[in-house]
């Protein structure tokens, strides 16, 4: 049975999404690449529905380091980890939506210039580790 989400937990769900598309963007920093970015990673945000599109679209937008990719990592990543355990407790239904939106947001950013690099490869890895969490 699904359960509403506190408007902490949205946040928890917004910052592991947005996050992500940020950390993958700053892997590999580039003004126009940032552009670019921005846009391919909405689409992925569109595609959302459920009680992940609600998340995504309601409340404030997260507020995220901007000093270092470590900096980031040590935000985003837990939250994603936190987010699954939220949705797994409160929606189960919406756990795979939400490792779908978050993968493909940060894919479609990575690819929006010049392809994927090094760099923005193993940030996606990482966040796939987070989004995997113990099972």
């Amino acid at each position: 049975m699904e359960q509403r989400l506190t408007e902490d937990e949205r946040l928890t769900l917004k910052t592991g999404v947005f996050g992500a598309v940020f950390l993958v963007s700053n892997a590999a920093p580039g003004m126009l690449g940032v552009i670019r970015e921005s846009f391919a990673a909405s689409g992925a945000l569109a595609d959302a529905s459920g009680v992940v599109k609600d998340a995504l679209t309601s409340g404030p937008l997260p507020r995220l380091p901007r000093d270092s990719q470590l900096e980031i990592e040590s935000v985003v990543l837990p939250a994603l980890g936190r987010a699954v355990r939220i949705l797994r407790e409160k929606s189960p239904a919406d756990v795979e939506a939400y490792r779908e939106v978050v993968l493909t947001a940060a894919d479609r950013v990575a690819r929006a210039h010049d392809g994927v690099a090094p760099a923005e490869a193993a940030a996606i890895d990482r966040i796939r580790g987070a989004l995997a969490g113990p099972a």
